[in-house]
């Protein structure tokens, strides 16, 4: 059948082959914008002359194209029921648009090279794993590009060795990328390089979570209003920064991923399937990491707001700075979430105004007084009436004893 095009699916990406004909109209129809899938380089995963004659003439009739999956784009390829393949993480369909048909159906039967050839199949998730990961190397570069500090400033204008160090390793995988995209490959003198630049980046990326955590620790250890305002300021200032080198370490680590895959498919294709699990979950674990101190973070920042603003009567100046230094914050963190994918919608605090704390308290007040008066009143009834009762008892007894005195005075009378 004509306008067969089949979908590959690894949960980050969607990799769409085909005629490039068909494939272009395929994303034209669905609204996707994608990249070359770079499908030349599975020649790599086969072993024997006969297996590498056949793949190639496989791979040359067929173009490639790859799609970041968004939320919105998910939804838009999951109409197409892809299912799970053999290959772990993969899901993959078959579709077409038959006759005159002008929507995209899934079909049963086709061509399917890649769906059947398992050797394929695992080297294209290996190559979508590269691009997902350098999809989220170029969105750093974005937002390095768009804050205040650029992330080599902070590091240079540092004296740890540590941080020191990891300028040198950035220009190692600088220079191995820039090498891959030339040569088409990562060779062993490349690989040389880069292979021993893991520990150096990871012991930054310690550091800079040890400073996040500090500064989560120093604003809990505050209760003063005064003080709370100085620590969120010094925390407006110093988060930023170590975000920026926290976004740079995952940034060269996705780049020396992108080279150990390309490495693995060159000498040992047959592992390239346990090796992108393999990274996928360590880099996954990275970012559970890292989430959970940022948002360490983001949580004593957002309890400092709430003290402030509960004391904003007393500190009509400091209380609203310390709310904005934790917007200023949780706003960062929130953009730097976004760069590396991670999922996050805490909300921003609100500054209370001094002249609504006033008016509340105010109304307290009043509330406070009105029960009190009518407290008040209610006990000054009931003592009037309490009274009343005792003056009545009183004016009886009075009454009674003088009517006594007088029967004795008749008696008395009488009988005299």
């Amino acid at each position: 059948m004509d306008n067969e095009i089949q979908l590959i699916s690894d949960g980050d990406g969607l990799a769409v082959i085909g005629n490039a004909t068909d494939v272009e109209r395929f994303l034209v129809s669905e609204g996707l914008s994608s990249k070359d899938l770079g499908l030349h380089r599975l020649k790599s995963v086969f072993s024997t002359g006969a297996e590498i004659a056949q793949a190639g003439s496989e791979i040359a009739a067929n173009s490639g194209r790859w799609v970041k999956l968004t939320q919105e784009s998910a939804e838009r390829v999951k109409k197409f029921g892809l299912m799970e393949s053999k290959t772990p993480g993969v899901r993959h369909a078959m579709v077409g648009k038959p006759g005159s048909i002008k929507s995209w159906l899934q079909i049963e039967k086709g061509a399917g090279s890649f769906l059947t050839n398992p050797a394929l199949l695992s080297g294209a998730a290996g190559i979508m794993a590269q691009l997902a990961m350098q999809q989220t190397m170029d969105e750093i570069t974005d937002y390095l590009a768009t804050i205040d500090e650029k992330v080599d400033d902070v590091l240079r204008a540092q004296k740890d060795a540590v941080l020191a160090d990891v300028i040198g390793v950035d220009l190692v995988i600088e220079e191995a990328m820039t090498i891959r995209e030339q040569v088409g490959r990562v060779s062993e003198v490349t690989w040389s390089k880069v292979q021993a630049t893991s520990a150096t980046i990871a012991r930054t990326q310690a550091y800079a979570l040890r400073q996040l955590d500090a500064l989560a620790e120093k604003m809990e250890s505050k209760t003063k209003i005064g003080d709370l305002a100085t620590t969120a300021k010094e925390a407006e200032s110093k988060a930023q920064e170590w975000l920026a080198v926290l976004a740079r370490c995952f940034q060269l680590q996705d780049g020396i991923a992108v080279l150990e895959l390309d490495r693995v498919l060159d000498t040992t294709p047959e592992e390239l399937d346990r090796h992108r699990q393999g990274l996928r979950a360590a880099r996954q674990n990275r970012l559970d990491l890292i989430s959970r101190s940022t948002e360490r973070l983001v949580a004593r920042m957002n309890a400092a707001a709430g003290t402030a603003n509960a004391k904003v009567l007393l500190n009509p100046t400091k209380s609203p700075a310390v709310v904005q230094s934790s917007n200023h914050v949780t706003t960062s963190v929130h953009d730097f979430h976004g760069r590396l994918g991670i999922e996050s919608g805490r909300p921003s605090s609100e500054a209370r105004r001094w002249v609504d704390a006033a008016a509340e308290a105010r109304d307290k007040a009043l509330g406070t007084g009105a029960k009190g008066v009518e407290a008040a009143m209610s006990l000054g009834n009931e003592t009037f009436d309490r009274a009343s009762s005792v003056t009545g008892r009183l004016s009886s007894g009075i009454a009674e004893r003088a009517r006594r005195l007088l029967r004795d005075e008749e008696k008395r009378d009488a009988e005299g």
